[in-house]
Protein backbone atom coordinates (compact mmCIF):
# COMPACT_ATOMS: atom_id res chain seq x y z
CA UNK A 1 0.00 0.00 0.00
CA UNK A 2 0.88 3.44 -0.68
CA UNK A 3 1.78 6.24 2.19
CA UNK A 4 -0.88 8.21 3.60
CA UNK A 5 -0.10 12.21 4.01
CA UNK A 6 -1.52 14.35 6.85
CA UNK A 7 -0.99 18.12 6.91
CA UNK A 8 0.57 18.97 10.16
CA UNK A 9 -0.71 22.75 11.23
CA UNK A 10 2.40 25.23 11.60
CA UNK A 11 2.97 28.71 11.57
CA UNK A 12 2.90 30.54 8.77
CA UNK A 13 6.82 31.00 8.73
CA UNK A 14 7.84 27.70 10.10
CA UNK A 15 8.72 24.77 7.59
CA UNK A 16 5.70 22.85 5.95
CA UNK A 17 5.46 19.34 7.47
CA UNK A 18 3.47 16.29 6.39
CA UNK A 19 3.04 13.77 8.49
CA UNK A 20 3.59 10.20 6.20
CA UNK A 21 1.66 7.17 7.90
CA UNK A 22 0.87 3.86 6.67
CA UNK A 23 -2.50 1.81 6.87
CA UNK A 24 -2.63 0.08 10.17
CA UNK A 25 -2.44 -3.76 9.57
CA UNK A 26 -3.72 -7.20 11.77
CA UNK A 27 -1.18 -8.66 13.18
CA UNK A 28 -1.31 -11.68 15.64
CA UNK A 29 1.60 -12.29 17.00
CA UNK A 30 0.61 -15.44 18.74
CA UNK A 31 -0.72 -17.04 15.98
CA UNK A 32 2.60 -16.39 13.58
CA UNK A 33 4.54 -17.92 16.88
CA UNK A 34 2.62 -21.23 16.81
CA UNK A 35 2.53 -21.24 12.61
CA UNK A 36 6.45 -20.98 12.50
CA UNK A 37 6.55 -23.02 15.51
CA UNK A 38 4.37 -25.93 13.00
CA UNK A 39 6.84 -24.85 9.73
CA UNK A 40 9.91 -25.54 11.65
CA UNK A 41 9.03 -28.39 13.52
CA UNK A 42 7.82 -29.60 9.70
CA UNK A 43 11.26 -29.18 8.30
CA UNK A 44 13.00 -31.35 10.74
CA UNK A 45 13.97 -28.75 13.44
CA UNK A 46 14.68 -29.78 16.55
CA UNK A 47 11.85 -27.10 18.18
CA UNK A 48 11.61 -28.65 21.36
CA UNK A 49 15.26 -28.63 22.26
CA UNK A 50 17.08 -26.00 24.64
CA UNK A 51 18.57 -24.22 21.75
CA UNK A 52 15.92 -23.61 19.60
CA UNK A 53 12.86 -23.15 22.32
CA UNK A 54 12.27 -19.62 21.82
CA UNK A 55 13.29 -19.80 17.71
CA UNK A 56 9.76 -18.93 16.98
CA UNK A 57 8.75 -16.52 18.92
CA UNK A 58 12.46 -14.66 18.06
CA UNK A 59 11.50 -15.50 14.06
CA UNK A 60 8.27 -14.12 14.24
CA UNK A 61 9.41 -10.77 16.11
CA UNK A 62 12.24 -10.43 13.43
CA UNK A 63 10.30 -10.16 10.98
CA UNK A 64 7.26 -8.22 12.58
CA UNK A 65 10.00 -5.65 13.59
CA UNK A 66 11.26 -5.43 9.68
CA UNK A 67 7.49 -5.20 8.49
CA UNK A 68 6.49 -2.71 11.09
CA UNK A 69 6.26 0.67 9.19
CA UNK A 70 7.82 4.05 10.66
CA UNK A 71 5.70 6.70 10.51
CA UNK A 72 7.29 10.39 10.58
CA UNK A 73 7.00 13.97 9.66
CA UNK A 74 7.93 15.19 5.26
CA UNK A 75 9.42 18.53 6.43
CA UNK A 76 10.19 21.17 3.50
CA UNK A 77 11.02 24.26 3.28
CA UNK A 78 10.82 27.21 1.03
CA UNK A 79 13.38 27.92 -1.35
CA UNK A 80 14.44 31.14 -0.46
CA UNK A 81 17.71 30.92 -2.17
CA UNK A 82 16.36 30.15 -5.77
CA UNK A 83 18.24 26.85 -5.35
CA UNK A 84 18.28 24.88 -8.94
CA UNK A 85 21.23 22.94 -9.04
CA UNK A 86 20.83 18.66 -8.18
CA UNK A 87 20.24 17.58 -4.56
CA UNK A 88 21.58 14.43 -4.21
CA UNK A 89 21.94 12.01 -1.08
CA UNK A 90 23.98 8.86 -1.44
CA UNK A 91 24.32 5.86 -0.09
CA UNK A 92 21.38 5.58 1.93
CA UNK A 93 20.98 2.13 3.62
CA UNK A 94 18.63 -0.28 2.13
CA UNK A 95 17.14 -3.42 3.88
CA UNK A 96 13.84 -4.98 2.77
CA UNK A 97 12.17 -8.36 2.09
CA UNK A 98 11.89 -9.98 -1.02
CA UNK A 99 8.09 -11.11 -1.05
CA UNK A 100 8.66 -13.53 -3.33
CA UNK A 101 11.09 -15.94 -0.54
CA UNK A 102 10.79 -13.38 1.97
CA UNK A 103 15.03 -13.60 2.22
CA UNK A 104 16.06 -9.71 3.25
CA UNK A 105 17.65 -7.53 0.33
CA UNK A 106 20.10 -4.96 1.46
CA UNK A 107 22.22 -2.53 -0.30
CA UNK A 108 21.78 1.45 -0.54
CA UNK A 109 19.79 4.02 -2.33
CA UNK A 110 20.67 7.07 -3.92
CA UNK A 111 17.92 9.72 -4.26
CA UNK A 112 17.84 13.58 -6.02
CA UNK A 113 15.67 15.75 -6.72
CA UNK A 114 15.90 19.45 -9.26
CA UNK A 115 14.17 21.61 -6.49
CA UNK A 116 11.49 24.31 -7.05
CA UNK A 117 9.63 26.12 -4.69
CA UNK A 118 10.41 23.53 -1.28
CA UNK A 119 13.51 21.77 -0.65
CA UNK A 120 13.57 18.97 1.54
CA UNK A 121 14.82 18.25 4.87
CA UNK A 122 17.80 16.64 4.47
CA UNK A 123 16.90 13.70 7.00
CA UNK A 124 14.22 12.80 4.88
CA UNK A 125 15.78 11.46 2.11
CA UNK A 126 16.37 8.60 4.63
CA UNK A 127 13.01 8.44 6.05
CA UNK A 128 11.32 8.44 2.83
CA UNK A 129 13.46 5.51 2.16
CA UNK A 130 13.13 3.21 5.60
CA UNK A 131 9.63 4.28 5.17
CA UNK A 132 8.71 2.49 2.09
CA UNK A 133 11.63 -0.23 2.32
CA UNK A 134 9.82 -1.97 5.54
CA UNK A 135 7.55 -4.48 3.30
CA UNK A 136 7.58 -7.10 1.56
CA UNK A 137 7.63 -6.61 -1.76
CA UNK A 138 10.17 -6.06 -4.91
CA UNK A 139 13.14 -4.03 -5.60
CA UNK A 140 10.82 -2.43 -8.66
CA UNK A 141 8.47 -1.58 -6.34
CA UNK A 142 10.49 -0.12 -3.81
CA UNK A 143 12.11 1.89 -6.31
CA UNK A 144 9.22 3.54 -7.75
CA UNK A 145 7.43 3.91 -4.73
CA UNK A 146 10.07 6.43 -3.41
CA UNK A 147 10.20 8.22 -6.42
CA UNK A 148 6.78 8.99 -6.85
CA UNK A 149 6.26 9.52 -3.39
CA UNK A 150 8.56 12.37 -3.69
CA UNK A 151 7.56 13.95 -6.84
CA UNK A 152 3.77 13.99 -5.36
CA UNK A 153 4.78 15.51 -2.32
CA UNK A 154 7.70 17.71 -2.93
CA UNK A 155 6.55 19.04 -6.72
CA UNK A 156 9.91 19.39 -7.84
CA UNK A 157 11.10 19.90 -11.43
CA UNK A 158 12.44 15.98 -11.17
CA UNK A 159 13.23 13.20 -9.03
CA UNK A 160 15.35 10.70 -9.19
CA UNK A 161 16.08 7.19 -7.99
CA UNK A 162 19.09 4.37 -7.83
CA UNK A 163 18.70 1.48 -5.42
CA UNK A 164 22.18 -1.30 -5.82
CA UNK A 165 21.41 -4.48 -3.49
CA UNK A 166 22.46 -7.83 -2.73
CA UNK A 167 19.28 -10.33 -2.49
CA UNK A 168 19.85 -13.06 -0.10
CA UNK A 169 17.53 -15.23 -1.48
CA UNK A 170 19.85 -15.03 -4.86
CA UNK A 171 23.15 -15.06 -2.97
CA UNK A 172 22.44 -18.11 -0.34
CA UNK A 173 19.48 -20.03 -2.40
CA UNK A 174 19.22 -21.20 -5.78
CA UNK A 175 21.82 -19.72 -7.88
CA UNK A 176 24.07 -18.59 -5.11
CA UNK A 177 25.15 -15.87 -6.93
CA UNK A 178 27.11 -14.12 -3.79
CA UNK A 179 28.18 -10.64 -4.16
CA UNK A 180 25.88 -9.83 -7.13
CA UNK A 181 24.53 -6.76 -7.24
CA UNK A 182 20.85 -5.57 -8.88
CA UNK A 183 20.33 -1.72 -9.70
CA UNK A 184 16.70 -0.32 -10.37
CA UNK A 185 15.93 3.08 -11.43
CA UNK A 186 13.38 5.34 -11.38
CA UNK A 187 13.37 8.68 -12.83
CA UNK A 188 10.54 11.49 -13.46
CA UNK A 189 10.27 14.87 -14.67
CA UNK A 190 13.14 16.73 -15.84
CA UNK A 191 15.83 13.84 -14.59
CA UNK A 192 13.55 11.71 -17.34
CA UNK A 193 12.94 13.80 -20.05
CA UNK A 194 16.34 16.34 -19.96
CA UNK A 195 19.58 14.10 -21.62
CA UNK A 196 21.79 16.37 -19.52
CA UNK A 197 19.77 16.53 -16.41
CA UNK A 198 19.39 12.52 -16.06
CA UNK A 199 23.01 11.93 -17.48
CA UNK A 200 24.68 14.28 -14.27
CA UNK A 201 22.24 12.56 -12.40
CA UNK A 202 23.24 9.03 -13.08
CA UNK A 203 26.66 10.44 -13.11
CA UNK A 204 26.92 11.49 -9.47
CA UNK A 205 25.43 7.91 -7.91
CA UNK A 206 28.01 6.39 -9.36
CA UNK A 207 30.27 8.09 -7.56
CA UNK A 208 28.50 6.64 -4.31
CA UNK A 209 31.34 4.80 -1.73
CA UNK A 210 29.25 1.72 -0.53
CA UNK A 211 30.18 -0.69 -3.29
Amino acid sequence: MSALVQPVVDEPASPRRLRVTHPPREVDLEAAQAAAEDMLRALGLPVDGADMVDTPRRLVHAYAELLTVQEFDLTTFENAAGYDELVVVRDIPVRSLCEHHLLPFVGVAHVGYLPDDRILGLSKFARVVDHFARRAQTQERLTTQIADHLQERLSPLGVGVVIEAEHSCMSLRGARAEGARTVTSMLRGRLREDPRSRAEFLSLTRQGGAR
